[in-house]
């Protein structure tokens, strides 16, 4: 690979973090949420109820920023909070995946669509590199954002 190449694929990868940003800020917009709120659902919708702190911890907001975000999520009838059965000071967030689905779906309808015709464009071999690229990546990014973390 040549040195062009690689400037220039380095380029696109940071030009598509920043168009990323801006359409997760327009969704977010235009579903009634602040900056990337929606994207904060979407920790919810995998990984199903959780401790205000458990979401802190893999959102990495300030718990009060995460007091915020469920409030603001509260409101819109996103989430529900209920206290914990072993222990009643133990607040848990329980998503309203039919709530958060109905909102956020045909926002991403059109987007979903063409992202799949495109991942279809690609051989096999070509996905499997691109799924390797990936996979680096995020395993870069992960030790990244745990070493700025810790200092």
């Amino acid at each position: 690979m040549t040195d062009e190449l690689r400037t220039r694929i380095r380029k696109l990868s940071q030009q598509y973090a920043y168009d990323s940003i801006k359409m997760h800020e327009a969704i977010a917009a235009k579903a009634g949420l602040s900056g990337t709120d929606h994207k904060y659902l979407g920790f919810l919708i995998v990984n199903g109820s959780m401790t205000a702190g458990e979401l802190s911890k893999l959102t990495g907001l300030t718990t009060g920023a995460v007091t915020g975000l469920i409030d603001r999520f509260e409101k819109k009838k996103l989430v529900k909070r209920k206290f914990s059965k072993e222990d009643r000071r133990k607040v848990i967030i329980e998503p309203n995946i039919k709530n958060i689905m109905a909102l956020l779906e045909p926002l991403f309808a059109e987007f979903g669509r063409k992202s799949e015709e495109l991942i279809a464009s690609f051989s096999s071999k070509e996905l499997k590199t691109i799924e390797t690229y990936f996979l680096k990546a995020l395993e870069i990014t992960n030790e990244t954002t745990e070493s700025h973390k810790k200092n």
